[in-house]
C-alpha cells in the first residue's frame, strides 16, 4: 500500500453531504446548491439498481437448477444455454455502450429513454424464461432466445443506469454519496432476490441421484418404491411456484423503473457538450487507453473473480464437504444480510481512510475466514460466522468498484477536456469484464468439478470433488485477491488527485458557464 494512503482521512464519498468540503476548496455557493441531491432523488436514483440485483440473483442461483429439474433438459443443452447467455450479455455490454455515447439528448436526458423502453419487453422476456412451453423439440431455442433476449434487454437498462452517475450531479461528493444508497439498495436486491426466489421455490427439489453407496444401502432397504403420479404432481407445482416468483420479480423490476423515471432528473450540465462521434474499436481503444482505468478494471477483473469463484461454489461446498444441505438457503441469507448491513460502514470507512485503504481492508477481511472454513472440522457455527465475514467483504466488493469508477472518468475528463460524451463507454467496458470474470468463474468450476468426477443432483460426491471445492472456495479466491490488490498498489488516483481533479474540473465548468454568458449578452445586445 502506497505510504501516502493511510493519509486519506477525508473521501468525496459520504452518505452525509457537507455544505463545505473538508479539503478546503470552496467551490461557488450558488453552483454548490444547485448541484445538491435530496435524500429522496438518491433514494429513487438508487431504487433504479435494484432490478439487476434481483434478476441477476435469481438466475444466478436458481436458473441451472430450474433448467435440469423442472425444463428436464439434459445437462449438456443446459451447459450450452447458460454459457452462450453469458458470452451474449458480455457482448452486449460495449455495444450499448457505444451507442448510449452516440445517442442525442431528449426532453428526458441522454440515459432515461433507454431505462423506459427496454423496461417492457426485457420484463416479459424474463417471465418466458420461467415457463415451460408445451413442446419439446424446440424447448431449447425457446430458452437461449429468451434468455439472450432478457440479457441484451437488461443491458440496455443497466448500462445507462450505471452512467446515469455522471448525469444527476456534476459534484463529485454528491455522485458518491448517490452511490454509496445505490449500493445498499442493489445489496438489499441481491436479498430480495435470495428470499423471493428461494421462499417461493427454493424448499421444491427434485430427488437426488444416488451414488454405488447409495445403491447398496438402498438395496437393502428393498420397501423404496416411486410413486409417477406424485412425481407429476410436484414437478407442475414446481413449475407453478417459478412461474409466480418471476411474476413477483417482474413487478418489482417495473416499479423501480417507475420510481426511477419520476424520482431522478438527468442533469445536461453534469454531462457537458460532447466531442464527434468515434467508431466503436477507436472507444475501445480511447477508454482502455486511460492508465488508471486500465489499473482499476485490472483490480476488480481479479477481486471479483475471486468473490464469485467463492459466491458461485460455497452451495456445493456447503452441500457437499460440511454436509449442510438443509442450510443452504439460511447460510445465503446470512451472506446477504450481512452485506446488507455493512455497506454504511464502508461509506464511512471510505470517508474517513480513503478508498484504496478501504478495498485493502475490505477484501482481505475475507481471507483468515477462508483459511478457518477449510482448516477446522465441519462445524455449522463456524459456516455462520464465515457466511457473516464473506457478507462483509462482499459489500466492499459492491459499493467500491462504483464509487472509484466516477473518479477515473474525472481523471480522464482533465486530462482530455475535448473529449467528453463517453460516460456510458466506462460504465459499459467495466460491466463487461465483470461479467467476463462471471464467465470465467462458471467455466472453471464446471470443468474442474467435472475433471474431479462430480455427479450431478448426486447424494454424496467423491473425495476428489471435496478437494475441488475447498480450492474454489479459499486456495483459489485468496491467491486472485492478492493479485488484485497487487495492482492496486500502482493505482495512481488517491486523494489529492481527486481533489485536484475536482478543481480543475469546477474550473472548467465555470469557464464554460462564463462563456455561454457571455455569448447569450452578446447576443441580446445584437
Amino acid at each position: 500500500m502506497a505510504k501516502g494512503e493511510g493519509g486519506e482521512q477525508y473521501s468525496n464519498a459520504s452518505l452525509l453531504a457537507k455544505g463545505e468540503s473538508s479539503d478546503a476548496i470552496k467551490l461557488p455557493e450558488k453552483n454548490e446548491r444547485k448541484k445538491r441531491l435530496t435524500v429522496c432523488n438518491k433514494i429513487c436514483y438508487a431504487i433504479g439498481g435494484a432490478p439487476y440485483q434481483i434478476t441477476g440473483c435469481a438466475l444466478g442461483f436458481f436458473l441451472q437448477l430450474y433448467l435440469l429439474d423442472v425444463a428436464q433438459l439434459e445437462p449438456f443443452y443446459a451447459s450450452i444455454i447458460l454459457f452462450v447467455g453469458r458470452a451474449w450479455d458480455a457482448v452486449t455490454d460495449p455495444t450499448v455502450g457505444f451507442l448510449v455515447s452516440r445517442s442525442p439528448w431528449t426532453r428526458f436526458g441522454r440515459m432515461m429513454p433507454w431505462i423506459v423502453l427496454s423496461t417492457p419487453v426485457a420484463v416479459l422476456s424474463y417471465f418466458l424464461i420461467w415457463y415451460v412451453p408445451p413442446f419439446e423439440d424446440g424447448k431449447i431455442i425457446w430458452y437461449l432466445f429468451f434468455y439472450c433476449v432478457f440479457q441484451a434487454l437488461q443491458t440496455c437498462f443497466h448500462v445507462p443506469y450505471s452512467a446515469l452517475t455522471m448525469f444527476i450531479s456534476s459534484d463529485q461528493k454528491e455522485r458518491d454519496s448517490a452511490t454509496a444508497y445505490r449500493m445498499t439498495v442493489e445489496v438489499l436486491g441481491t436479498l430480495i432476490g435470495t428470499a423471493v426466489q428461494g421462499q417461493i421455490v427454493g424448499m421444491v427439489s427434485a430427488p437426488c441421484v444416488p451414488g454405488p453407496a447409495d445403491i447398496l444401502e438402498e438395496l437393502k432397504n428393498s420397501s423404496h418404491s416411486l410413486n409417477q403420479t406424485d412425481h407429476t404432481i410436484s414437478l407442475q407445482h414446481t413449475r407453478v411456484a417459478y412461474m409466480i416468483a418471476s411474476a413477483v420479480i417482474c413487478s418489482i423490476y417495473i416499479l423501480c423503473a417507475v420510481v426511477l423515471f419520476f424520482g431522478v432528473k438527468e442533469q445536461k450540465e453534469a454531462g457537458r457538450l460532447r466531442s464527434e462521434p468515434m467508431s466503436f474499436f477507436q472507444g475501445i481503444k480511447l477508454v482502455m487507453g486511460h492508465g488508471p482505468y486500465a489499473k482499476l478494471v485490472m483490480v476488480f477483473l481479479f477481486t471479483s473473480l475471486a468473490f464469485m469463484l467463492l459466491e458461485g461454489n460455497f452451495a456445493l461446498f456447503c452441500s457437499y464437504t460440511l454436509g449442510f444441505r438443509n442450510d443452504f438457503q439460511n447460510i445465503l441469507l446470512v451472506i446477504m444480510l450481512s452485506a446488507t448491513l455493512t455497506i454504511p460502514f464502508w461509506q464511512w470507512f471510505l470517508t474517513r481512510f480513503g478508498k484504496k485503504t478501504a478495498v485493502y481492508v475490505g477484501t482481505l477481511s475475507v481471507v483468515p475466514f477462508l483459511i478457518l472454513v477449510v482448516c477446522v472440522k465441519s462445524n455449522l457455527i463456524i459456516t455462520y460466522v464465515v457466511s457473516f465475514s464473506a457478507g462483509v467483504a462482499v459489500a466492499a466488493a459492491f459499493l467500491l468498484p462504483w464509487s472509484m469508477l466516477p473518479d477515473v472518468v474525472d481523471d480522464f475528463q482533465v486530462h482530455n477536456p475535448d473529449s467528453v460524451g463517453h460516460e456510458a463507454l466506462f460504465y459499459s467496458f467495466y460491466v463487461f469484464f465483470t461479467k467476463f470474470a462471471s464467465g470465467v468463474s462458471l467455466g472453471v468450476s464446471t470443468l474442474s468439478l467435472d475433471f474431479a468426477g462430480y455427479i450431478s443432483r448426486g447424494c454424496s460426491q467423491p473425495s476428489n470433488v471435496d478437494m475441488t471445492l475447498k480450492i474454489l472456495v479459499s486456495a483459489g479466491p485468496i491467491v486472485l485477491i492478492i493479485i488484485g490488490l497487487g495492482i492496486l498498489y500502482s493505482y495512481p488516483i488517491n486523494e489529492e488527485r481527486r481533489i485536484l481533479n475536482r478543481k480543475k474540473l469546477q474550473d472548467q465548468r465555470d469557464s464554460e458557464a462564463d462563456s455561454e454568458t457571455d455569448s447569450a449578452e452578446l447576443a441580446n445586445i445584437i
